[in-house]
């Protein structure tokens, strides 16, 4: 069994700071790919931000330049810094992860249960 445990979320001022962090547990082999998503209310879920297990990160147009990922690959744990927030990155946001546990012979794609992110003007 694997969980994925975020903190981190909370109420903010148009251009505050955020850290989410997000922390994998349970029977892991290798972890692949671990990102966040946001689904603002009413809308779908859209990617955030992707950090490999080798490479560079990504980022959605909308937040390249205030949001920085990353990764403590010994402990199992993904961050979202998150500056300069602006009222439209209001969200739940989602941690994400492609992980081959001790049981399975290929990756599966896990999910956190969601962090609200409130940015108020």
């Amino acid at each position: 069994q694997v969980q994925l445990v975020e903190s981190g979320g909370g109420l903010v001022q148009v251009g505050g700071s955020l850290r989410l962090s997000c922390a994998a547990s349970g029977s892991i082999r290798s972890i692949n790919a671990m990102g966040w998503y946001r689904q603002p209310l009413g809308k779908q879920r859209e990617l955030v931000a992707i950090i490999p297990s080798v490479g560079s990160a990504s980022y959605a147009d909308s937040v390249k330049g205030r949001f920085t990922i990353s990764r403590n690959y010994a402990n199992n744990t993904v961050f979202l810094q998150m500056e300069s927030l602006k009222s439209e990155d209001t969200a739940v946001y989602y941690c994400n992860a492609r992980i081959r546990t001790r049981l399975t012979p290929r990756d599966y794609n896990y999910w956190g249960q969601g962090t609200q992110v409130t940015v108020s003007s």
